[in-house]
Order: structure tokens, then C-alpha cells, then sequence
């Protein structure tokens, strides 16, 4: 198995990681922008193509209930559309509390909380990527 891409799921920005399944590890990409949760599927289409994709997570944003949140249902109808235009298997991914350790780990690496896409939206993406790796 070659690369899979994670999402972490936004209305302004969706965050993306690359993982291998061979090391188990990920890397951080540039979040892409979207307007109302909507993205530039050419850019999507792009990352697809560049990296040869076929798997993608999509991490789940759940209450901490285990609930659908707000956010849920047009995560899912982000990765439906992943897989409807372009064919990839999609695995959606519990991401409760991924966006406080993206902060965590950020916060570790000096950032001073001006946090606007990047690096959170990027950093939730790899850990939600890795946690799937590593289950």
C-alpha cells in the first residue's frame, strides 16, 4: 500500500496530512482553503493525482458523548464527495480532542497562539492520519 491522505474537516480550512502505511508516519501538507466547507476539488484532485491516492481519512468531529456533532454531518458529505468524484476509498476517523493537541504540540513548537490554518488545521490532520495508522 503507497500514501494516504488525512483531512481534518473545516468550513474555512481543511487540514491535510500525507502517511505512508509501511512507517506508519505522516506529514504535515498546506491546509486548503474553503468557502462555507466547500473546497477547490481541482486542488483536492491535484493531491489525489500527485501522491496516487486511494485511501483518504476524514477525521469525525463527535461530541465528547460519542454524538454527532454540528459539524458531523457535513464532514460525512465531504467524504462522500471524496469518494463520489474521485473513486477513493474513505475512512472516517473519531477526531475528539485532535484540535487541543494540534494546539498542544504547536504551542510546543513556539507558536504563539494566532492560530489561523496552519499549523493547526495541518498538525489534527497527522495526528488524525497517524491515530488511523496505528490502530
Amino acid at each position: 500500500m503507497g500514501y494516504i491522505i488525512g483531512f481534518d474537516y473545516g468550513l474555512k480550512n481543511i487540514g491535510v496530512a500525507i502517511g505512508q502505511s509501511i512507517t506508519r508516519t505522516a506529514s504535515e501538507q498546506p491546509s486548503l482553503a474553503a468557502r462555507d466547507g466547500i473546497p477547490n476539488w481541482e486542488q483536492v484532485e491535484k493531491l489525489l493525482k500527485e501522491w496516487k491516492i486511494d485511501t483518504a481519512i476524514v477525521g469525525l468531529p463527535l461530541n465528547m458523548d460519542g454524538t454527532d456533532s454540528e459539524l458531523s454531518t457535513r464532514t460525512k458529505k465531504f467524504a462522500n464527495r471524496l469518494h463520489g468524484r474521485f473513486g477513493i476509498t474513505v475512512h472516517m476517523m473519531d477526531e475528539r480532542l485532535s484540535t487541543r493537541e494540534a494546539k498542544a504540540e504547536a504551542a510546543e513548537r513556539g507558536h504563539k497562539g494566532n492560530y489561523g490554518q496552519n499549523p493547526i488545521d495541518a498538525i489534527a490532520a497527522r495526528l488524525i492520519l497517524e491515530s488511523w495508522l496505528n490502530q
